[in-house]
């Protein structure tokens, strides 16, 4: 063990893993414990790969028992893509029971001893600035502990300025005054997002086990959105194997956000968004995730098809053309764009560009795959819309046709039947006219003979008067 010690003390690096993936340990000095400090640290495989990537930190107290176990499932949910990669460095506390010292408390304040604080300072001042310095660190660090130093951890957490993001307590042996400490301080958290994962069970003595849980109701009671919160209850278990039950439900609900959309988020933060929000809702799901872990990932196809259904169906379709652009820019050789926007013209009845978009996406694929077959069925759906549109256009011509021949035969009927009636109404006018003529001439001839009549009339009155007159005259000649 000495041999051992020594050799790491001079700061050399003793490699495990035969591929690229980093595990070592590291002696660091420390101006504020006096004495060097081991730290076993482990360095995914990809870093050397990617220069300009930034990986998550983890910061492992009892790093003897807890770094292994935690390294294992760090690195299965990064194969799953069910978290990011991460730095995890675990800090050696149980060569002589330093734990004990470290993460000691004050019985009557409930505060850090002299040598705890030391410790604080430590982690927060050295290690923290040691990590920053030599490693590619996202803004996202997790700190784990396990019983008495899963207590200590909370330390970090009760701070006027709060430099960890997760906290994983193990099993944690809460001083008597750490639940109102927290409660202070995480009332008054506003902006800041913290996970805080907890867990007990029945192997843990019932006052130990009652306070966790009172721990948990308090940060459950407080509804703030902000201070998220998993407490997990282990009936059937030991303490021990709690530590391999804890870390990976952990993992999982630290890195939730991280994880492609389950049912459970989409039904809960999804399914109820129009389509405008649905893309935004997952553009900045995956400014998030490069924000915190610095993992420029693109958007899952997964996630893409999450969200699918909202797209197509609500608002008519109208935020395909968007959706397709955003593909485009993450996927421009996969002809997802090509389909989505292609949709949007197909939907619109705009078959010529749905045609050309699905002629684009066709051209991206292999043909020889089992997708290109699949794929080719929207041209062909297309090209048989345009062939029946075709078909329905030369028989409306043809109908067109037919009817402007009918109309044609209409007209002629009808300009043969006008001049038909003209004639009638022509040799009727006629007639009519003949009838007048007669009727005048009839009425002229009585007109005629009626002034004849009275001229005659008025003659034989005139010579009848004038033969009076003769008499009259005649008479007084008498006389």
């Amino acid at each position: 063990m000495l041999r051992i010690f020594l050799f790491l003390s001079v700061n050399l690096m003793f490699i495990l893993s035969a591929q690229a993936q980093k595990i070592f340990y590291k002696g660091l000095n420390s101006l504020e414990l006096q004495t060097e400090r081991i730290i076993k640290i482990y360095v995914p495989a990809s870093y050397e790969k990617d220069k300009a990537r930034l990986y998550p930190l983890t910061i492992l107290l009892d790093g003897d028992y807890l770094f292994d176990v935690y390294v294992g499932n760090a690195k299965l949910f990064a194969e799953r893509d069910k978290a990011p990669e991460q730095i995890i460095v675990g800090i050696m506390q149980n060569q002589d029971n330093e734990r004990y010292t470290d993460c000691s408390y004050d019985k009557v304040s409930g505060l850090p001893t002299e040598d705890s604080d030391k410790f604080y300072r430590f982690i927060h001042m050295e290690l923290l600035d040691y990590l920053s310095t030599n490693y590619r660190l996202s803004p996202f660090r997790t700190l784990v502990g396990n019983t008495l130093t899963a207590n200590f951890i909370n330390y970090f957490l009760v701070e006027n300025n709060v430099a960890f993001d997760a906290f994983i307590n193990i099993n944690p042996y809460y001083n008597p005054d750490m639940p109102v400490f927290l409660q202070n301080k995480l009332s008054t958290i506003d902006k800041q997002k913290v996970y805080y994962y907890l867990n007990s069970g029945s192997y843990n003595p019932k006052k130990r086990h009652d306070l966790i849980k009172k721990v948990a109701f308090m940060i459950e009671s407080l509804k703030k959105p902000n201070i998220l919160l998993r407490y997990d209850n282990f009936e059937k278990s030991t303490k021990t194997a709690s530590i391999g039950q804890a870390i990976p439900l952990a993992l999982s609900f630290i890195f939730d956000i991280y994880s492609a959309i389950s049912k459970k988020e989409f039904d809960l933060n999804v399914a109820n968004l129009s389509p405008a929000d649905a893309i935004a809702y997952l553009e900045n799901k995956y400014v998030e995730i490069e924000y915190l872990f610095g993992t420029n990932m693109k958007i899952r196809e997964r996630d893409i098809y999450a969200i699918e259904s909202i797209v197509i169906d609500q608002e008519d379709g109208e935020y395909l053309v968007p959706f397709g652009e955003m593909i485009q820019k993450l996927y421009p050789e996969s002809p997802l764009s090509d389909y989505y926007i292609g949709m949007y013209y197909e939907k619109n009845e705009r078959y010529k560009q749905a045609l050309k978009q699905y002629k684009n996406g066709y051209a991206k694929i292999d043909k020889d795959s089992d997708d290109a077959e699949a794929y080719y069925q929207n041209i062909q759906r297309v090209l048989d819309i345009q062939k029946k549109i075709k078909q329905e256009e030369d028989l409306e011509k043809e109908r067109r046709k037919a009817q402007k021949k009918l109309d044609k035969l209409n007209r002629a009927i009808e300009k043969e039947e006008r001049a038909r009636q003209k004639e009638l109404e022509k040799e009727e006018r006629a007639k009519q006219k003949e009838l007048e003529k007669e009727a005048r001439k009839k009425e002229l001839e009585m007109s005629r003979k009626q002034r004849e009549e009275a001229e005659k009339l008025k003659k034989e009155a005139w010579e009848k008067r004038k033969e009076e007159e003769r008499k009259m005259r005649e008479k007084y000649r008498k006389k």
